[in-house]
């Protein structure tokens, strides 16, 4: 169990996963998480590599921004609009209305931080995106962020993610966030224009 003293020095750098998960979460048998400063190549002989970045954001400089066209309004009890988001988003991927439910249940639950992006126009939503909060530590965790194909490349992403911060700006001593290094999106260029930074990369490695 990594101690509170350890992950609060470098949160990114020690944990693969935010310090609440970390006193509950265990992987599975088949499965090794590795910094990068262990990570060597004897251990792509035995297992299959999908690295992830994890970033840390000072909170500080936050700016509001607006996006034409759109707005944001509160989503903490649209489970279904959000496994639509979610669903619609990836082609690697598919979550269920029970397992983002389950999202509601746990310590870090916050509804303010719950929130999707809708059309001004069409009433339609077009992106979300879904944090929590570690009262604990102050830690915001970023989790889902999403905007359907369709609406990319218009800063939507950037709006919901700036959003989120700003909300917690006055709150929260700093932000984590994490996802695929190889994803076809690239949500780490997304998040680093939002003023996330670091270089921690853990390799989630699972026995072929």
């Amino acid at each position: 169990m990594i101690s509170l003293q350890s992950y609060l020095a470098d949160p990114c750098g020690t944990a693969s996963i935010p310090y609440w998960k970390c006193k509950s979460v265990t992987p599975p048998p088949n499965m090794m998480i590795v910094h990068q400063r262990q990570m060597t190549d004897a251990l792509l002989s035995g297992y299959d590599d999908e690295p992830y970045f994890r970033l840390l954001h000072d909170m500080k400089n936050i700016r509001p921004m607006a996006v034409e066209g759109a707005e944001i309004v509160p989503g903490g009890d649209m489970v279904h609009e959000f496994v639509r988001l979610i669903n619609g988003s990836y082609t690697d991927l598919s979550v269920t209305a029970g397992q983002i439910e389950s999202l509601r249940h746990t310590p870090v639950y916050c509804p303010d931080l719950w929130v999707l992006l809708r059309d001004s126009d069409t009433q339609a939503f077009l992106a979300g995106g879904i944090a929590d909060y570690d009262r604990q530590i102050g830690e915001l965790i970023l989790e889902w962020i999403q905007v359907l194909p369709p609406y990319r490349g218009r800063g939507y992403g950037q709006f919901i993610v700036n959003t989120l911060l700003y909300k917690m700006k006055d709150t929260a001593k700093f932000a984590t966030v994490s996802g695929k290094i190889n994803a076809p999106s690239n949500p780490e260029r997304l998040y680093r224009r939002c003023g996330f930074a670091g270089t921690d990369v853990w390799h989630i490695l699972t026995k072929k």
